[in-house]
């Protein structure tokens, strides 16, 4: 079942999702609404993801043993290159 959502907005917003709607970027008004909370509930669970990412990494920072292998990958491809 759907529920239904009433909201007011200004008059400029309103004629820019008309505007929207007419070039056929969006289907409706209605279509408006979704497409804009579908984003913003992705953009902050991504939001999310990225600071649980960042605390993860501050509270057990990678060791060189993790990742210097890369570095020395790095130098050994180049190190191959003739140039």
């Amino acid at each position: 079942m759907a529920s239904q959502l009433v909201t007011r907005i200004d008059d400029a917003l309103l004629a820019e999702v008309d505007r929207l709607v007419a070039e056929g970027a969006l289907e409706s008004r209605s279509d408006a609404v979704r497409v804009a909370l579908r984003e913003l509930i992705e953009r902050r669970r991504r939001e999310e993801i990225g600071r649980r990412i960042v605390e993860d990494y501050r509270a057990r920072p990678q060791t060189e043993a993790e990742v210097g292998w890369s570095d020395a990958a790095s130098i050994a491809m180049i190190a191959d290159e003739p140039w």
